[in-house]
């Protein structure tokens, strides 16, 4: 009988999961302890403070919760706002318009600012929505900085100017699920109340863990919000006692996972991360560049200032079939890409390029998809792969 078994490695290159290093493998593959062990507690102490020097904040508390980034979201939610009150969302694409379901799914009232396809957070709708609300109805402020469906990336200090020439109080609470770890955050220098993530792009984790870093003016709109909640509550959450910071027993294996993981990124250093995030960026798009030379493929972000340094969004003409170039691409080339979400669903195809990657990584990874667009009879622009290549070699390091 034919094997079936795959020689080599899959490339996984969706904006997440992604490829988890072997060290963070390692440190998850041991036995828990109980919860009166001392490693425990320093275990815990040693994911909030690295956590903190990620995200560039000294004073914000870390809640850390076994859930993925919506876990993060509803927290945040339960935690800045009390059912009935507003929260404005910024229109970034299909994960502000996610947030915002969820939101309203938990009984707050939300208001959007529009997004325009292909363009980052408009300023001018947030500055007159933050200029009608005269009587500063809006708690919170909610911005997704790297949107992972548009692979947009928004600016964030142009957001906290807009609330304090309106002289509004509202929190400006921001999602780097996408972006930290990536592309630099400093959470105290942009005026951040709030920074929700996860755990399963820049941070090279399994899915399973979020987070939530709130400074003492976000801390104390929860302790004022006097509603029913409890898993997600802060208040409660804030303690002494491990396992009294989990409500629960705490997951400690991904816990040790996070623990070798924000080791590796402060033996590398954030700036080298940055700029390794910035050159292989830069090879995607450059190999899009030449794709779309062949009058099919297009970025779906305008404004090359704003693509991402952790996904690429590819879009596709009309009668694309997505999910058959996927399929091309995972089980004949062994690279794993990710679809259009929302709005984007059968119109576009995205390259993750964040986390555990390097040059070698992303070559082949964008090899094997030049060969599905070939495969699958979609025209592109000959040398896209040349061009990323010549793009890595330009960059200096």
């Amino acid at each position: 009988m034919p094997s079936s078994r795959i020689p080599g490695r899959r490339f996984l290159h969706s904006p997440g999961p992604t490829p988890i290093p072997d060290a963070v493998l390692h440190a998850m593959a041991v036995q828990p302890m109980d919860l009166a062990d001392p490693r425990v507690d320093a275990t815990i102490a040693a994911c909030e403070s690295g956590l903190r020097a990620l995200l560039h904040t000294r004073e914000a508390h870390v809640f850390m919760y076994a859930a993925n980034g919506h876990g993060g979201w509803e927290s945040v939610v339960e935690n800045v706002a009390a059912p009935g009150e507003t929260v404005l969302v910024c229109g970034t694409g299909h994960f502000s318009e996610s947030w915002a379901v969820q939101t309203e799914a938990v009984g707050r009232h939300v208001v959007r600012t529009p997004w325009r396809e292909g363009e980052p957070i408009d300023l001018a709708a947030l500055e007159e929505a933050l200029r009608a609300d005269k009587a500063h109805a809006i708690q919170a402020v909610f911005a997704v900085h790297t949107d992972t469906a548009s692979s947009i990336t928004s600016p964030i200090a142009p957001i906290r100017r807009a609330l304090d020439a309106a002289g509004h109080p509202a929190l400006l609470v921001v999602d780097v699920v996408a972006s930290l770890a990536a592309a630099p955050f400093h959470m105290d220098e942009l005026g951040v109340d709030v920074a929700v993530g996860a755990s399963q792009k820049g941070l090279m984790c399994p899915p399973g863990l979020a987070f939530v870093a709130a400074n003492a003016r976000a801390f104390a709109v929860a302790q004022g919000k006097k509603v029913p909640r409890f898993y997600w509550d802060w208040v409660r959450r804030r303690h002494d006692v491990s396992y009294m910071k989990f409500c629960g027993t705490p997951p400690l294996n991904l816990l040790f996972g996070l623990q070798a993981a924000l080791g590796l990124i402060a033996d590398e250093g954030l700036p080298a991360i940055w700029a390794r995030h910035a050159q292989v960026a830069a090879a995607v798009h450059a190999a899009v560049e030449g794709w779309r030379e062949g009058g099919a493929l297009g970025f779906l972000a305008r404004d090359p200032a704003t693509r991402s340094h952790s996904v690429t969004t590819v879009s596709v003409p009309p009668g694309t079939d997505v999910e058959a170039l996927r399929s091309v691409a995972r089980e004949r080339y062994q690279v794993a890409i990710a679809g259009g979400l929302g709005p984007m669903a059968g119109r576009a195809f995205r390259i993750g390029h964040l986390g555990d990657c390097n040059p070698a990584m992303i070559l082949g990874a964008l090899a094997g998809v030049e060969a599905a667009l070939l495969t699958q009879g979609i025209p592109i622009g000959a040398g896209g792969v040349q061009r990323a290549v010549r793009a890595l070699a330009a960059t200096r390091r």
